[in-house]
């Protein structure tokens, strides 16, 4: 069996995920043979890390390079479309974080004109892999976390319907610079976090439908809100203890979705949260409830009275300290999915299959974070076009 040989685009968060978690694939099933980033310093530094042969700085040059199979892209979003169709046209086989592109432009821009030009991206991305025949696999992790699984396959077996979903990721806010800003993130919380819990309905929606009638069951229509609750003027004064450096981009979302055969999906995203990672889906059913908890996990409960207690050993995500009650998770990669879903995009790719999460599901996200865009700056529910 020879290897797929794989190059990374990027060598920050994202990308350091992606390659802890290629680590049980490597040697007979994938190999890294490349990673790109903006700087040579932060190229090398973690090809050292990561065992990587090659270091560039030119995304086109690792594109190109005949010792590349698969390009992973896990560079900031604004480039996403960019790099996926340029690998789909050298033939390369194209795996890309979520979300899979945007609209970056001014935040003053119409929303109506956003969406479109999100789509544009994302069609651009699909008609590329299409045309060249190769892969498109979307690394939306919610899909493969074990408790989302499991959600799956309590549905088939319970034999009932799903009449309405809940999801959410809440956090503290992220410390990149790019989020703060329209021009460089596509949007804020419902883009940059939403696109997680979306994500998730949508493709329970979607194995639903298979399961019931062979076909999956889309979003027909999105009634949003968004805010910079962190802005209001009374709070900065207060010393807020979440990130309150948004520029142009919310730091709250919600959202309802409504689906094809009427039920409906609720999504939260926010910046606001404090104590963690907030990873929820529940399914409402019409014979049982299903709650998925990604994060916090927990399995395993911990205290301090002080967060020098536990040294330099890692707890959990974006807590803002290690000290009182915490829930670190025993393997918090694997309770997120992110070694099931490198796995199944390399089978998925040797195979010449669609993976689990593919161009179907990271085109609906896009679709659906805009219409929630337009949603909440008309004030209405938005309709989504449906063949």
């Amino acid at each position: 069996m020879t290897p797929l040989r794989i190059g990374i685009v990027g060598a920050r968060f994202a990308a350091e995920l992606h390659a802890v978690n290629y680590r049980p694939l490597r040697g007979a099933r994938a190999e890294l043979t490349a990673v790109c980033a903006r700087t040579r310093v932060e190229a090398e530094a973690f090809a050292a890390r990561h065992a990587i042969p090659r270091v560039l700085t030119d995304y086109r040059e690792l594109v190109d390079s005949p010792d590349v199979d698969v390009v992973d892209i896990c560079s900031t979003t604004d480039t996403h479309h960019e790099i996926a169709v340029a690998a789909a046209r050298a033939g390369k086989h194209v795996i890309v974080e979520k979300p899979l592109t945007g609209c970056f432009a001014d935040a003053s821009e119409p929303r109506e004109a956003m969406l479109a030009a999100a789509l544009r991206n994302a069609d651009a991305v699909l008609g590329a892999v299409a045309e060249a025949g190769v892969t498109l696999c979307y690394a939306e992790d919610f899909v493969y976390a074990p408790p989302l699984a499991k959600l799956r396959r309590l549905l088939e077996a319970s034999g009932g319907a799903v009449l309405e979903l809940r999801a959410e990721e809440s956090h503290s806010g992220s410390h990149a610079a790019y989020s703060r800003r329209w021009r460089t993130s596509g949007g804020g919380s419902l883009l940059r976090m939403g696109s997680h819990p979306i994500g998730a309905v949508l493709h329970v929606k979607h194995h639903e439908g298979r399961l019931r009638d062979g076909r999956p069951i889309r979003a027909r229509a999105v009634l949003a809100e968004t805010a910079q609750l962190t802005k209001l003027p009374w709070v900065a004064d207060r010393r807020p203890a979440m990130v309150t450096a948004w520029e142009d981009v919310e730091d709250w979302a919600t959202a309802i979705i409504t689906f094809e055969d009427g039920t409906k999906a609720t999504v939260h995203a926010n910046d606001i949260t404090l104590g963690g990672v907030r990873n929820v889906v529940t399914a409402y059913l019409t014979n049982g409830v299903i709650h998925a908890n990604i994060n916090p996990n927990t399995a395993l409960a911990v205290y301090a009275p002080d967060a020098a207690v536990w040294g330099g050993e890692y707890i959990t995500e974006k807590v803002e300290t290690t000290a009182g009650w915490q829930f670190p998770s025993p393997e918090e990669d694997w309770m997120r999915g992110y070694p099931q879903e490198l796995e199944d995009f390399v089978d998925a790719i040797r195979e010449g299959r669609e993976p689990l999460s593919g161009a179907a599901l990271a085109r609906e996200v896009v679709e659906v974070v805009y219409a929630g865009y337009l949603s909440a700056v008309t004030g209405r529910r938005v309709e989504l076009a449906r063949a």
